[in-house]
């Protein structure tokens, strides 16, 4: 199977640099590979999404040259496919419901290890559903960070896939849709570095393809913080899309070019794009 990635925007807010960053090195992978790129707005939260903003993220990445391959997907579309999966799970006892609140969790530093609901049913409110998380390692191959391990049971916890309003967790909805577009290699922000693991289990329970995975420094402000819309990172610029563009560039390490079109600059990074020196570590400061 030939390369396909992905990049997968929540509409929480406007792209911002730390996004775009992610956008640009999904997109010089797949490409470089002779692959295809594909788009899927991960707008499975109604409370955090931003009117708007699903708009406003494709149009600006529009604008940089970055486009999909394949119509965008959309999650809040794919409900019966993450029933299907749930299903699946809940058939072969892979989950449990769980009434336990944050405070019920506190002693255990917010895990929850027993493989079974502590809390007595309540009929107050409906159970999350959480997966069980066996006492295994689950280990593989970052292609930009290197080796990565993280037991399951000790290190995550019997964590949840589907939350008491009924709205499924990240973890499922992305495993679920990667197998759907026919993703074969995920590149994102190390800050999902750690969600891994479950993904690849959550892989292995449901029968689907394990991927290949690159997870690229963060973007750090000043201070050493993330770039995110959570904490009103400024969008970039849709009407000057060459700063921001070389920049995020000159991020992942790609050579300058006085290009004076998104899609002449693009061209110039894919022709001297190696994906064996993209920087490493957990995040860099933007300059």
């Amino acid at each position: 199977m030939s390369c396909r990635g992905r990049f997968a925007p929540s509409p929480s807010g406007p792209l911002h640099f730390g996004s775009l960053v992610a956008a640009v090195g999904s997109w010089l992978c797949a490409r470089h590979a002779g692959g295809q790129w594909l788009l899927r707005m991960e707008d499975l939260d109604p409370p955090r999404e931003v009117p708007g903003a699903a708009a406003d993220i494709l149009a600006t990445l529009d604008a940089f040259g970055l486009h999909a391959d394949a119509p965008v997907l959309y999650q809040s579309h794919r409900r019966a496919a993450y029933d299907a999966a749930f299903a699946v799970l809940r058939v072969d006892d892979h989950v449990f419901p769980c009434w336990c609140s944050r405070s019920d969790l506190a002693a255990t530093h917010g895990l929850h290890r027993d493989g079974r609901c502590v809390t007595p049913p309540t009929t107050d409110r409906p159970p999350a559903w959480r997966l069980r998380a066996p006492d295994i390692d689950v280990a593989f191959e970052d292609a930009v960070q290197g080796a990565y391990r993280q037991n399951l049971r000790e290190d995550v916890g019997d964590f949840v896939i589907r939350r008491a309003e009924g709205i499924y967790a990240y973890q499922l909805a992305c495993v679920v849709d990667d197998a759907f577009q026919g993703i074969t290699e995920v590149v994102r922000g190390n800050d999902l570095l750690d969600a891994t693991p479950r993904q690849i289990w959550l892989q292995r329970l449901l029968g689907l393809p394990t991927l290949r995975y690159r997870h690229l420094p963060l973007a750090l402000d000043a201070q050493g913080g993330k770039l995110s819309k959570s904490d009103g990172a400024c969008p970039v610029d849709a009407a000057r899309p060459l700063p921001a563009l070389r920049r995020a560039l000159g991020f992942l390490g790609v050579p300058a070019s006085d290009a004076e079109q998104p899609a002449e600059l693009l061209a110039h990074a894919l022709a001297h794009f190696d994906p064996a020196r993209l920087p490493r570590g957990a995040g860099r400061h933007v300059t």
